[in-house]
């Protein structure tokens, strides 16, 4: 009898093996997407994307359970979409996740352009990183800049802080006057009334400008300075410090975005926080680091003291009311915007010479 029970568990315990060995393994689902960008990875806001924000998709995803898996395909450097185009290459889904240069995008990102407006800020890129992005929360009009153009946030990106790299030394303002300085965009406000005169350029041009006399100085951050070597021709690194400005960052087709599982959808989020805090360490490190290399190659570091630069900031016209009146003229909220980033800066503990809101 014991024998003939010993035989029913036994064929009952193959029974239930059978039927759990014959359910199949859920398949696992393989979404495809392609991640651009116009600037190469040699720039630290593609280098972060690539290094940081994809490798932080996969890795939430597998530790969910490996249900849903990203194949990425990259394409960076303007392989596949030019400097300047990317949110529109998003949009038309020639690429689904990337950087968006939103200073080369102003007509489509006004608002997000506010720092180049309130010069003298914060040198935390994490402060004016976080600030935009509160900002982008508190503001519909600022998040809905995305949105229009099809795109999702998922995190940002701050430069260090600009200073002026020159021909010559300079103690106070005065010391501009007569001179050309490679000042492009909003930044050639910056110069205004300090005797100076603004020329447009990037950081393609300003080696040469400088070296042939178009120019005898530039506004630039350090990290791209000492990319193109422009303590060569330009020794004087006069740390005015205009402050970190924000420049743009990483997105992702609204369309594809919301067709996403939840899951996925949540690493991607997820993974966009982790791309703003590791910039902003990274780039922080970075500035400090090339500025001492461009002092062992020559160049000369003058600190301007805080009551030259507040001497400069207040020659300059009003010009954050002037952009604010401009674009709230445009129907944009520009005024509640550029308050709300002073706000932050002083809630932060910057030190600022000038609030551009009043």
């Amino acid at each position: 009898m014991r024998t003939a029970f010993c035989r029913t568990l036994l064929g009952a315990f193959a029974l239930v093996v059978v039927l759990f060995t014959a359910v199949p393994a859920q398949a696992q689902q393989v979404i495809k997407m392609t991640a651009a960008a116009g600037h190469p990875p040699v720039f630290l806001w593609v280098k972060t994307l690539d290094e940081v924000f994809i490798p932080e998709v996969d890795k939430r995803l597998a530790a969910a359970g490996g249900k849903y898996k990203i194949e990425w395909t990259r394409a960076y450097g303007g392989t596949l979409v030019k400097l300047g185009n990317e949110s529109t290459a998003m949009k038309d889904g020639i690429s689904d996740v990337g950087f968006v240069a939103t200073i080369f995008e102003a007509s489509k990102f006004p608002l997000q352009n506010v720092s180049y407006y309130a010069p003298f800020g914060s040198d935390d890129i994490a402060v004016v990183t976080n600030a935009i992005a509160d900002l982008q929360k508190r503001i519909p009009a600022m998040n809905d800049a995305w949105g229009k153009n099809g795109l999702v946030y998922l995190g940002g990106a701050a430069l260090d802080s600009y200073h002026l790299f020159a021909k010559f030394p300079v103690a106070r303002y005065e010391d501009l006057q007569g001179k050309k300085i490679n000042a492009p965009g909003p930044s050639a406000n910056w110069v205004k009334n300090t005797g100076a005169v603004g020329v447009a350029g990037n950081l393609n041009t300003y080696y040469e400008d400088i070296k042939s006399g178009v120019s005898d100085g530039a506004l630039t951050f350090a990290t791209g300075a000492w990319s193109v070597k422009l303590q060569e021709v330009a020794p004087y690194i006069v740390k005015v410090n205009f402050g970190s400005q924000y420049a743009g960052g990483i997105a992702v087709n609204k369309r594809r975005f919301d067709r996403l599982p939840k899951e996925v959808q949540k690493a991607f989020v997820e993974a966009g926080q982790a791309y703003s805090t590791q910039f902003a360490k990274a780039q922080t490190e970075l500035a400090s680091q090339r500025m001492q290399e461009m002092v062992k190659a020559g160049g000369k570091i003058i600190e301007l003291s805080d009551a030259e630069r507040k001497r400069w900031a207040d020659a300059l016209p009003p010009i954050g009311k002037i952009w604010g009146a401009e674009m709230q003229a445009k129907g944009l909220p520009a005024t509640e915007v550029l308050r709300g980033y002073m706000d932050a800066l002083k809630k932060a503990g910057a030190k600022l010479p000038r609030d551009w809101a009043d």
